[in-house]
């Protein structure tokens, strides 16, 4: 039975499916935010923390503390967008699956 059908024979039913799929829609987006912010966090920390154990260490001759902070940091930050933006593209589309708005 297709879901259109079932929702708009009852606009109660309807609206607590909505409902209950918004809020599962935010609970996985609430999971990956804060997945990624934990990763930038530790990123950032990260970077500063372990700066003077890896200053001795050298690449092409700058400290690799520079190459990590400079670099390294900028290029995790925007592999977190990209994360972001894709795993959200997906969640979207589930979440139009679960209100039958997409096929």
């Amino acid at each position: 039975m297709p879901t259109e059908t079932v929702l708009s024979s009852d606009p109660d039913r309807e609206r607590q499916h909505i409902v209950a799929a918004r809020a599962a829609h935010w609970a996985r987006a609430r999971r990956l935010i804060a997945l990624l912010l934990a990763l930038w966090l530790a990123t950032s920390f990260c970077t500063v923390f372990f700066a003077r154990d890896l200053a001795h260490l050298s690449v092409f001759g700058w400290p690799l503390s520079f190459y990590l902070a400079a670099q390294g940091a900028s290029l995790t930050y925007l592999a977190i967008i990209g994360a972001y933006a894709w795993r959200m593209r997906i969640l979207d589309r589930d979440f139009d699956r679960m209100l039958g708005r997409h096929p």
